[in-house]
């Protein structure tokens, strides 16, 4: 029996699960004050792109609702889906972040939280440089990775029936790739989760960049 490759197994998860992943009126903790700073350093109205927005809570909405113009991007189609329904103002693109292209110089933030490490490893380093062209010069990123080296699966994910898949470097590798990708690295923190945890990267494309990639 073939199996399914990891990009299908967290389309499967996500779709299978959704709900039991956030609610409609889920707002983690954790969220609050990364998105308070981040406004903090917006302008109004600002241009920012949610990649792995999921549902688009809390991060779409919360931006959104502050008049932000959001571009929600997901794998999942149940996440789409429920975004498009609770965060009307905002766009959603149902697509793959590893294949999904944008024009230079289109956002003036862009948040990653807890997506970079649903992809193929080899893929990541790749979508950073990309992610680095699509900001504005002195645009923010805001990412969570892996803390730790890891690949692997879990299954019964979440206690239902789907499995779900992980694959992702150190927090030294990461901050590697961040600022190969021309990046500069502002702040980082270690954010625990159970027994593990991920690190936080604030990062911005420097103003006198010029054409990345």
């Amino acid at each position: 029996m073939n199996l399914p490759n990891p990009t299908e197994l967290v389309r499967r998860g996500y779709d299978h699960l959704s709900h039991r992943y956030r609610s409609d009126h889920d707002n983690p903790a954790e969220y609050a004050p990364w998105l308070t700073h981040l406004q903090q350093q917006l302008p109004a109205h600002a241009r920012v792109l949610d990649l792995g927005c999921g549902c688009g809570i809390p991060v779409a909405k919360t931006l959104a609702d502050n008049g932000h113009q959001v571009t929600g991007v997901d794998l999942s189609e149940v996440q789409i889906n429920r975004g498009r329904e609770l965060v009307p103002q905002a766009t959603f693109v149902h697509a793959d972040a590893t294949h999904i292209t944008f024009p230079d110089r289109t956002f003036d933030a862009i948040v990653c939280l807890y997506t970079l490490i649903h992809m193929p490893r080899d893929t990541q380093p790749r979508l950073l440089q990309r992610i680095a062209t699509w900001l504005r010069p002195g645009g923010l990123l805001l990412a969570t990775t892996g803390a730790q080296e890891w690949t692997g699966t879990q299954e019964h994910w979440l206690g239902g029936t789907a499995t779900m898949w992980w694959s992702h470097a150190d927090a030294a590798t990461y901050r590697h790739w961040i600022t190969q990708a021309g990046l500069t690295i502002d702040s980082e923190q270690f954010v625990p989760e159970a027994s593990s945890g991920h690190q936080l990267f604030w990062a911005h494309r420097p103003e006198d960049s010029g054409q990345l990639y």
